[in-house]
């Protein structure tokens, strides 16, 4: 029997976009195509972690029947790839630069989706002022913040998702201020949750890959039962105060950005804390050292992991990690 090597290979790419063509140029994924004005700067993170598998390879002696490693060399053939991606539309704070500049298109809310998230494969809706996504072993996830309506927003999830058939399971909530959709996909089970709050709808689609082909025991993931895991990073050059639910705690510059254990043992990092919360609304305020405070607040379910990074200039940014 011969014993393979598992080894990981990582590309990390951060963007801070100009204006005009030039940012196009550095963007070429439009990762950075906010629907708003091109004059709109937009901060890009993303990261792209590889892990393969290793075989050694033997070469067989002329005239033997068996082979011999007298020139052996290891192959490796990819197993699973981990994405991260994160961006942040750098909106004007003055009421008149912002209106002329962040707008909301006219049927903006009516359009279909020119192009799915690139990183987590799921439609994007536009114009949108935050924006993380996650693909992993486990999970695909896209968290959204928009100036559209709620049932604007809940209309162009409903159409976009029938077109991949998708089925809508019983049980929908719908409020004027919130939904929470179950549905069935043939790749596995999926969650639609959108709460209006501050002038914006934050939307989070999440698909769930079948834990069969994807263990994820292994990968310090999974939180408590029927509690809810969250880590905490910074993904900022400075120190960072983050708030929930009325628990403070303090993250150095940098601290647990990636939100991963370490990919050999799966175990806690020791810059990356971690929190258990029960399910429901989490209200987060963060503030970092020259910044003000940003608050938010999301909701999750039991036996769900997240992430929540300090982004730049304060900018909380949550992400489902399971």
């Amino acid at each position: 029997m011969v014993a393979g090597t598992l080894a990981a290979a990582t590309v990390v790419a951060t963007i801070v976009a100009l204006t005009g063509a030039f940012a196009r140029s550095l963007d070429p994924g439009h990762y950075c195509d906010t629907g708003f004005s091109t004059l709109i700067n937009c901060t890009l993170h993303w990261s792209s972690t590889t892990t393969s598998q290793g075989t050694p390879v033997f070469a067989a002696t002329s005239g033997s029947a068996s082979a011999t490693p007298s020139d052996s060399r290891d192959t490796f053939r990819p197993i699973s790839t981990d994405v991260t991606m994160w961006a942040v539309a750098h909106c004007p704070r003055n009421t008149i630069a912002k209106r002329l500049l962040c707008a909301v298109p006219r049927g903006a809310a009516l359009a279909p989706a020119e192009r799915d998230d690139l990183a987590a494969g799921l439609p994007l809706p536009k114009p949108w002022v935050l924006r993380t996504a996650k693909n992993s072993p486990f999970i695909e996830s896209v968290h959204v913040e928009t100036p559209l309506g709620l049932a604007d927003t809940l209309g162009f999830y409903r159409a976009e998702l029938t077109k991949r058939g998708w089925t809508e399971n019983g049980g929908a909530v719908v409020e004027p201020d919130r939904a929470v959709i179950a549905f069935t996909t043939p790749d596995g089970p999926a969650l639609l949750r959108l709460n209006h709050q501050d002038e914006r709808t934050i939307a989070d689609l999440s698909l769930r890959k079948p834990a069969a082909k994807n263990p994820v025991t292994d990968a310090g993931l999974l939180p408590r039962p029927g509690q809810v895991k969250l880590k905490l990073g910074n993904a900022t050059d400075e120190a960072a105060v983050i708030t929930i639910n009325q628990q403070t705690i303090e993250l150095a510059a940098r601290a647990g950005r990636d939100l991963e254990h370490p990919r050999e043992t799966g175990r806690k990092s020791p810059d990356s804390p971690e929190v258990d919360l029960p399910p429901g609304k989490v209200k987060v305020t963060l503030k970092v050292a020259s910044g003000v405070a940003e608050s938010r607040e999301f909701e999750v379910a039991a036996d769900e992991t997240w992430g929540l990074l300090a982004g730049p200039a304060g900018v909380p940014l949550p992400m489902r990690l399971y």
